[in-house]
Parts: C-alpha cells; sequence; structure tokens
C-alpha cells in the first residue's frame, strides 16, 4: 500500500488567535495593573500595542527571517529589523497620542515625553521581547516538525528499500525453481508435474502472503516445507532433511522469505557430488527471540561455501535495516557440515 505524505506544518489559525487572545489579556491585566487604570489598558493594547506587535512579529518571523537570516544575510536583517523598530516606535508613540492619551507613557510616575532615550528603549525592548519570543516558539515548532518530517521520510526510505529487497528475492526463487522443472522436463520426469503443483502453492505464498511487513512463522514454516518437498522431487532419495521446532509457534509472526536463502544454500553447496543431501533445520523460540539453525552437508576439500549470492546479501541487508544492532548471524563449519545460526528478536 502506497502511503502519502502530508508534510503541511503550518501552525493551524486557532493556535494564532489563542496564543495572541492570551497575550492581549496577560498585557491588559499587567499594565492595568501599574496604574490601576484598566480601561487604559484595554485601549492602549486594543488600539495600538496589540496590532503593532502583530504587524511587526509576523513581518519579522515569516519575511525578515526566511529572506535574510535563513540566508546568511545578517547584515541586511540588522538594517530592515532596525528600521522597522524605527518605525514602529514612530507609530506606537504618535497612535497612543492621538488615540489613547496625551501622557505617552502613563505606567513612569510624573508626565513622560517621547522620543527621550529611556522611552525609545522601553518601546524598543518591547517590541524585541515579543518578537524574540514568538519567533524562539516558530522556530521550536518548525525545528520539531523538521525532525518529524526527516523521521518520516528516513522511515519511508527504509521501508522502500525493504520492498525493493523482499521483490528481488521473489525473481531470483522462481528463476531457480524453474531451471529445477526445466531440466525435469527435457529429462522427461514424471515428477515435472508435481513440481508445478508444489511451485503454484509457493507463488501463492510469495505474491500475495508475503506482501505484508510480517506473516505467521507456522505459514513461513510450510513455505519452507513446500521448497524441501520441490528439492525432494528434483533429488529423489539423496535428500534427507528434517525440521525441528521447540516453542510455541502460533502467535509469532516473523519477515517473509527471510529463512530460504539459507535453505537454499543448502542445495547450492551440497550437490557437487554423489553423496546424500542432508539438511537439518531447528527453530527454537526462547524469550523474545527466534534462534534459527540450518546444516547442510558438503565437502569442504572440494568446495567452499560463499556468501555473495543474491539471497544471503539480500537477507544480511534486511536484518540490518529490521534489527539494526539486535540480531546475531553467523555460519561455521564443522568437519563436512556448514552451519548458519540466526537469532532475532520477535515482537
Amino acid at each position: 500500500m502506497d502511503k502519502k505524505l502530508n508534510f503541511n506544518f503550518k501552525l493551524p489559525l486557532r493556535y494564532h488567535i489563542i496564543f495572541w487572545l492570551g497575550y492581549f489579556i496577560f498585557n491588559v491585566i499587567r499594565f492595568g495593573s501599574l496604574n490601576d487604570d484598566y480601561w487604559y489598558s484595554v485601549k492602549s493594547n486594543l488600539l495600538v500595542e496589540f496590532p503593532l506587535n502583530i504587524i511587526i512579529t509576523y513581518f519579522t518571523i515569516y519575511y525578515l527571517i526566511p529572506k535574510y537570516i535563513l540566508k546568511k544575510k545578517y547584515i541586511q536583517f540588522f538594517f530592515y529589523f532596525t528600521s522597522s523598530l524605527t518605525l514602529f516606535y514612530f507609530l506606537k508613540t504618535g497612535l497612543t497620542y492621538f488615540l489613547v492619551t496625551k501622557n505617552i507613557w502613563p505606567e513612569e510616575e510624573g508626565i513622560r515625553k517621547a522620543f527621550t532615550f529611556n522611552h525609545i528603549v522601553e518601546v524598543t525592548i518591547g517590541y524585541i521581547y515579543v518578537v524574540t519570543f514568538v519567533s524562539a516558539i516558530k522556530l521550536t515548532y518548525d525545528w520539531i516538525n523538521e525532525k518529524r518530517r526527516n523521521e518520516e521520510l528516513k522511515k519511508i526510505q527504509l521501508q522502500t528499500e525493504l520492498n525493493f529487497l523482499k521483490n528481488q528475492i521473489q525473481p531470483h526463487f522462481f528463476f531457480n525453481t524453474l531451471n529445477n522443472l526445466y531440466a525435469l522436463v527435457i529429462a522427461k520426469s514424471d515428477t515435472a508435474p508435481d513440481v508445478v503443483l508444489k511451485l503454484s502453492e509457493i507463488m501463492q505464498y510469495v505474491l500475495y502472503e508475503a506482501k505484508e511487513a510480517k506473516v505467521n512463522m507456522l505459514k513461513s514454516l510450510n513455505y519452507t516445507m513446500n521448497y524441501l518437498d520441490l528439492e525432494k522431487i528434483r533429488y529423489g532419495d539423496k535428500v534427507k532433511s528434517s525440521i525441528d521446532i521447540k516453542g510455541n509457534i502460533d502467535n509469532i509472526d516473523i519477515p517473509p522469505l527471510l529463512f530460504l536463502p539459507f535453505i537454499e544454500n543448502c542445495f547450492k553447496h551440497g550437490t557437487q557430488n554423489n553423496n546424500d543431501i542432508i539438511v537439518e533445520i531447528y527453530f527454537e523460540i526462547t524469550g523474545n527471540f527466534v534462534y534459527f539453525t540450518v546444516e547442510n552437508t558438503f565437502d569442504n576439500q572440494n568446495i567452499t561455501p560463499t556468501n555473495h549470492g543474491i539471497g544471503i546479501q539480500n537477507v544480511k541487508r534486511r536484518l540490518q535495516l529490521l534489527y539494526p544492532g539486535n540480531f546475531m548471524l553467523k555460519n561455521e563449519i564443522k568437519e563436512n557440515k556448514y552451519i548458519v545460526n540466526l537469532k532475532i528478536p520477535v515482537e
């Protein structure tokens, strides 16, 4: 199933409204309590402070910062930001004088005049405080969402690679099996129809059930046994195989097509002479882990098993993606046996 990505991280309008409404109420109470004149505080904030703060804040975070800070044009940003502070100082002073009170700084004792150093500093710091506070919120919100976006892209990339690896193993398997079927047909073997039937059962599993991220382990074992039956049809009584299971596998889910390449390897390296092909498979469920072991006979004097086929390299990469740092895969040679041990966590 294709996943539709949605990276629209714009803050909903209701959150802007909630923030500025809270800011307005806070300022009304704060300035009203300074000189015990809440009506003045309402007029001052509603007619002057509130709209000017909104304008300079959004102008800074949605225009100046993206256009200059993010492009490392710091001098231009400083120039335009300073110019905007100057402009807003004049606007605040004028609007306060004409719309609110002739005493443009009633919060201070006595009558204070505009354009003095202290008044300029007071107004400027007020605007810088609001812009800085809102910018910090905006940048934090953007950082969180950018991090979430990167994690989502990483997850999609991981899933894409996993799907590619899983799909890669399907034609690899069918190619090998069809080659076997071709050889049986050429030899006019009576077992060819049985191969077709077994192959059709496996195709149903690979094409449909194996599309899922996880499959029930019991189904995976049935698939493994069908594959062993195919090889027995091909090689006859030469194949001696066994599967030993310890623990309850009913509720265990594992990645599909995970064990097959190792079992294919048994026949790849165990058919170089006329000796019997002995394949022993062990599954054990212990705690939160599945232990898988497969042993096969081979002539270690005439053949050196390698792991450079598509299947084995495919499984190694899938394990690295699925269980980074939380799986164990090793192989070893003991006398005339080639042994693979795999340990994976289960959910």
